[in-house]
């Protein structure tokens, strides 16, 4: 065996190590998780409001307050991420003004959590008079997870070959009826991932929705997109640093954090099915 192949049997077995030992590490969090959380799930602990400072009932205002979340931010930031991602990859060209927003979406992408948090404060909850609520949690999310949505659509076009273009406008398609009708749902099974990756940010978020929506203790339903919520990430915060009694709140914080992760699983299998549904059309079509 010459050397080359020597190097490159050495180079393939370093990266299976490396992919074993991340699988494993996750095996290892997940399976830490679930022997400390699985035995306080139940249905009273998913059904039912916090009680005893915390230390007993269930969770069911904080899942709750979670899903609002996720689907309000979504709602704001999908269709505007996708339309920009449009205008960038179909319309803008490639001047100054598609580099300058390509540099600026990058940087929005790299900005810690807590300063869209503090944004959020001081433009949903103070300027617009939203105060802690719903609406100021997911327009504040929904910024957070713009720049995503924006990239990964801008990427899933590209990949769009440009003969389906040319085909589509040949035929006498105008350059809307291309866009809507070849260009995206080709795309959109791409789309998905962006969206699936949003998802899963929006979910474990605590510093924005601290200061923008989250409560500290509210063992009751929203009524309106005005009014505050408990959520997930920020209970299992509360319940596992500040809570009145740390020891007997302990397994319900790893209970907490198991529901979140089964919830961002759920969440993440739908968008999979749903991309793969649209994928079967397309080469269906």
């Amino acid at each position: 065996m010459d050397s080359k192949k020597i190097k490159q049997k050495i180079a393939f077995t370093i990266f299976r190590i490396l992919s074993l030992l991340v699988v494993g590490i996750l095996f290892w969090i997940l399976g830490f998780i679930i022997y400390n959380g699985i035995g306080v799930i139940n249905w009273t602990f998913l059904t039912t409001a916090p009680a005893d400072g915390m230390t007993a009932g269930g969770i069911f205002p904080a899942i709750v307050g979670t899903l609002c979340l996720i689907v309000g931010s979504i709602v704001f930031a999908f269709p505007i991420g996708v339309m920009s991602g449009i205008y960038i990859n179909e319309y803008a060209g490639n001047g100054w003004i598609v580099k300058f927003i390509r540099i600026m979406t990058n940087n929005l992408s790299s900005i810690p959590s807590i300063v869209f948090g503090l944004f959020g404060m001081a433009l949903f909850v103070n300027t617009f008079g939203f105060g802690d609520s719903i609406i100021a949690g997911s327009f504040t999310l929904g910024l957070l997870i713009l720049p995503l949505i924006i990239r990964t659509t801008e990427e899933a076009l590209k990949a769009v070959p440009d003969s389906y273009r040319t085909g589509s406008l040949a035929l006498g398609a105008s350059k809307l009826q291309t866009i809507a009708r070849v260009t995206l749902p080709v795309a959109f099974p791409n789309i998905i991932t962006g969206l699936i990756l949003a998802i899963g940010r929006v979910s474990g978020e605590t510093a924005p929705v601290l200061f923008t929506v989250a409560a500290y203790f509210l063992p009751k339903l929203p009524q309106s997109i005005f009014d505050q919520v408990m959520v997930l990430p920020y209970h299992l915060y509360v319940i596992a640093t500040s809570g009145t009694d740390l020891e007997a709140s302990r397994p319900i914080a790893y209970g907490t954090a198991l529901v979140l992760i089964v919830i961002v699983l759920l969440v993440n299998l739908s968008a999979n099915i749903l991309r793969k549904y649209f994928g079967g059309k397309v080469k269906t079509n």
